[in-house]
């Protein structure tokens, strides 16, 4: 029996329900102090900034924090919203600029800025996101925030170059794709889980403890967003899909597949990541499902989930590591509908 047919599934609409009942009112505080920074920009830039900060988007990295630094259901740290803040608004400033690089038309089921508004315009809109997010970074009475922030920037901007470096790139492995999400992903969950725990004031160790937490599971959200670029409905989604093979983005499953097609059909996707030929996007849906490739990338997803519980183990049953062992579960639930609606097509 593999690994991912061990693990239980809990109903998603009963955990998705029962969290958004719980962070209610912590993500609704986040949503208007969000809100209430579009006023810190230029006039004449607010609306594009408003059009960012939208209330649509599945705040997975402010519910690690208020998780991390759990009070209490119904307590809302206004340091947790602060920091919330924070690393929301870096990410929107990484979408901005990522839907740039992915040619990509629809975020969150409307156009990106890109498509929107223009390159030139995306590209310094998501600058200005980075730059209030260091001015918010900066209000802390502690520089721990500020330093970690400015270096959790850094590395994600480092896994973003390192991945337009080597676009259209068809022998990238897989040591080279780990140290990209690892950079550009798993740092934001990590510094999130990091910080939620500093400013709640909990003891060291369990501050390594969420950090670790919140670096594998970012690792599996990756995975699992590379894996829905292939195998997701774009309905459902929210955001362009297909767009990982058609700009030469060697992601694991695309690495996968390469790895096990025969020379012919290997030669034929090395060309295709390379921009030698347009993407058949449905005959390598096709081939993933038939190499297995699909279940070996959803046994790395379940690896790293159980790597991120076991980095919280010690501190099962405290009510903090159970809502953050609860947002595991409720990403390998999403990986369990993501076949099943594969399954059903």
């Amino acid at each position: 029996m593999s690994q991912a047919s061990q693990t239980p599934i809990i109903s998603e609409s009963k955990l998705l329900s029962g969290l958004f009942q719980m962070l209610e009112p912590h993500l609704s505080t986040l949503d208007s102090f969000l809100l209430r920074q579009v006023s810190s920009f230029e006039e004449e830039i607010r609306e594009y900034v408003e059009y960012c900060i939208d209330t649509g988007g599945k705040r997975i990295r402010p519910s690690l924090i208020f998780f991390s630094g759990w009070q209490g259901e119904g307590v809302v740290d206004q340091k947790l919203v602060k920091l919330a803040a924070v690393i929301e608004t870096i990410h929107l400033a990484t979408l901005v600029h990522d839907d740039i690089m992915d040619g990509a038309d629809i975020r969150r089921s409307r156009l990106t800025v890109a498509k929107k508004d223009g390159n030139a315009t995306a590209v310094l809109l998501g600058d200005a996101l980075f730059s209030h997010a260091v001015y918010l970074a900066t209000q802390f009475p502690t520089s721990e925030v500020s330093e970690k922030v400015a270096i959790a920037m850094r590395n994600v901007c480092t896994g973003e170059i390192l991945q337009t470096m080597q676009r259209g790139d068809p022998d990238i492995d897989l040591a080279t794709y780990r140290r990209v999400i690892d950079l550009k992903t798993a740092e934001l969950f990590s510094i999130a889980c990091f910080l939620g725990a500093r400013l709640a004031e909990r003891d060291q160790p369990y501050v390594e403890a969420a950090g670790n937490f919140g670096r594998h599971l970012g690792i599996a959200y990756q995975i699992y967003d590379d894996l829905t670029d292939l195998i997701g409905s774009e309905e459902k989604i929210g955001k362009t899909l297909g767009t990982d093979i058609a700009t030469g983005k060697a992601t694991l499953p695309v690495i996968l597949l390469r790895d096990r097609l025969p020379t012919a059909e290997a030669t034929l996707l090395r060309d295709t990541l390379a921009g030698k030929n347009e993407a058949d996007i449905s005959m390598w849906q096709s081939k993933l499902a038939e190499l297995g490739v699909i279940d070996t990338v959803r046994e790395a997803i379940l690896q790293e989930v159980q790597l991120a519980r076991g980095a919280i183990t010690a501190y099962n049953g405290n009510e903090d590591a159970d809502l953050l062992y609860t947002i595991s579960e409720l990403l390998w639930n999403q990986v369990e509908a993501l076949q099943s609606d594969r399954a059903r097509s």
